[in-house]
């Protein structure tokens, strides 16, 4: 369907070269490069290449009476998390606290004016990325049993794209040119030298992970928790305008 739809839309701008004469000056302008009548086509490269790098988020949450109270009861459970995070493999500097918040937990009564506060929460979430996929789910494991009540999502992506991004684009001028000479045949004229070339490359989005299960009731069970990394998607656009004869 892309070919056919890059056949349409090229045999549209071929006509339009074609009537240039009689569209006015502005349509002579925008639909020739250098004076010379061409066609526009359009090609995606797409390729397919396994993660390599993957960045996690534990979280800890508690509460208490007091906001004082809530976040010291983080704090030391935090600082398990971490350690126990840093006996894994780890570095120290590498975790990273992503988000810090205390609130008020309110109790609402349908009989008073006002909600009550009833306690605070506070949340403490860190982010590290690891190139070791293999332990994920023992790095999982490894901060539940440490105290963290909370993933709050691990995203799988690529350390270096360059080299897919280098693929997609091969792919993407192959599947253009192909096109080009697929029109210039069917409208019976010669395919010339290329006139124009412009790319872009959509930026690789780091695949997030659902946890399907409850991740808390397996650590306590002693299950490693099961991760796959699955694939990344690394797409490339590219536009060429060949000059035609005839």
């Amino acid at each position: 369907m892309t070919h056919l739809f890059a056949i349409r839309r090229c045999a549209l701008l071929v006509l339009t070269f074609l009537a240039a004469g009689c569209a006015g000056a502005s349509a002579q302008e925008t639909m020739t490069i250098g004076g010379q009548r061409g066609i526009e086509v359009t090609g995606m490269g797409e390729v397919q290449v396994g993660a390599d790098q993957a960045t996690l988020h534990f979280a800890v949450e508690t509460s208490a009476t007091t906001s004082q109270e809530a976040a010291q009861l983080n704090a030391e459970t935090m600082e398990r998390v971490i350690a126990a995070l840093v006996a894994a493999g780890i570095p120290r500097e590498e975790i990273e606290t992503s988000n810090f918040s205390v609130y008020p937990d309110y109790q609402h009564d349908p009989q008073a004016a006002e909600p009550r506060i009833r306690g605070y929460r506070v949340n403490n979430q860190v982010t590290f990325e690891t190139t070791d996929l293999e332990r994920i789910g023992q790095l999982i494991d490894a901060a539940l049993e440490a105290g963290a009540n909370r993933v709050d999502g691990i995203t799988f992506g690529l350390s270096d794209p360059s080299a897919a991004e280098a693929e997609a684009l091969r792919e993407a001028v192959e599947k253009a040119r192909a096109s080009a000479q697929t029109l210039a045949q069917a409208l019976g004229v010669p395919l010339g030298e290329l006139l124009y070339a412009t790319t872009s490359s959509a930026p690789v989005r780091p695949l997030p992970v659902m946890m399907a299960r409850d991740v808390t009731v397996e650590a306590a069970q002693g299950f490693a928790t099961p991760i796959q990394p699955g694939e990344q998607t690394v797409r490339a656009n590219v536009t060429l305008v060949f000059a035609i004869g005839g």
